[in-house]
């Protein structure tokens, strides 16, 4: 059974539950590939032989009081070009995103992101066929509190 696509906006209000973020907007990005969180320092570390990192985040625009502490395991390793052509290397996470009442594993990338009209970009690799995006509209999925 085929599942129906969320109409979206441009930009909505995700959770990620697996890095105990419950509320960020995120700009919805179809012209770029992979997927971007704000992260203001990023510190890896070895746990069990395996890589992880540490990070912290800003997760509400314009607030420097409200700051989040994250870890996660490194899934990659990757050189990411931005919009302005410039690349540079970052740490690739996975983690859970969910958004109008689904939840799906999402690849992740860290870059500070302070500057930057949002705290997230969601790629279009993360968008897994399951989003259609309407480029005019903004929050057309109604973030509910407790879900």
């Amino acid at each position: 059974m085929k599942k129906e696509k969320l109409l979206v906006g441009w930009c909505e209000t995700l959770r990620l539950p697996g890095l105990g973020i419950d509320k960020i907007n995120a700009k919805i990005d179809t012209g770029a590939r992979t997927s971007c969180l704000h992260a203001f320092k990023v510190e890896s570390f070895t746990k069990e032989e395996t890589l992880w990192v540490r990070f912290w985040i800003h997760p509400i625009q314009h607030n420097t009081e409200v700051e989040v502490v994250c870890e996660a395991i490194v899934k990659d390793q990757r050189v990411v070009r931005d919009s302005g052509g410039h690349e540079e290397q970052r740490f690739v996470i996975e983690t859970d995103m969910s958004l109008g009442g689904q939840t799906w594993p999402v690849e992740i990338t860290l870059n500070n992101r302070e500057n930057m009209a949002f705290r997230m970009l969601l790629g279009r690799t993360a968008m897994h066929h399951r989003i259609q995006v309407d480029p005019v509209e903004t929050y057309l999925i109604p973030f509910e509190e407790n879900k």
